[in-house]
């Protein structure tokens, strides 16, 4: 990966709606080069998505979030990839990560409410018969995630300028 690039996806991942024009300035690239190195990402599925970082419990929107600890039997010949894949296709499944540790997938999902999500555990997910065991932590209140605290007043994290 180039420079530019490299600082393009550290832009992108404070703000992904800032507009090539500034993008160019804060890299010192031209606005072609810039386009130019984006649209290359998103070809080679390094950039995969634009997407905001929403506080839900602003809105009316009723959700409940959990973190699955899963333990699993890997498939022969393919390992926890294969594994991965059938959970990954659920609806409810948002995210799910290969662990170290005491257990061996960290599967987040999102259901409407406690008992949709309750029924996902049980009837979808612990029946596979690769999984071999699960422990369902619930999101009570998130204060930070991808570097956005969700609480307190915001930060103006512009340098003084003195005369």
């Amino acid at each position: 990966m180039t420079k530019l690039e490299m600082d393009l996806l550290d832009i992108l991942r404070e703000d992904c709606r800032l507009p090539l024009e500034k993008l160019a300035v804060m890299t010192g690239a031209s606005t072609a080069e810039v386009a130019e190195a984006i649209d290359r990402m998103e070809k080679e599925r390094i950039i995969l998505r634009y997407s905001p970082t929403i506080n839900w419990d602003r809105t009316d929107r009723e959700r409940v979030e959990a973190m699955i600890e899963v333990r699993v039997t890997p498939q022969r010949d393919m390992g926890f990839d294969a594994v991965a894949k059938r959970i990954y296709r659920f609806e409810e499944v948002k995210s799910v990560y290969l662990m170290s540790g005491s257990y061996d997938l960290l599967v987040l999902v999102e259901a409407r409410t406690l008992k949709e999500l309750a029924l996902f555990v049980s009837e979808k997910l612990s029946p596979l018969e690769m999984v071999t065991g699960t422990a369902t932590s619930f999101v009570l209140k998130r204060y930070k995630e991808e570097g956005v605290i969700f609480e307190g007043e915001k930060s103006d994290n512009r340098l003084v300028i003195t005369p």
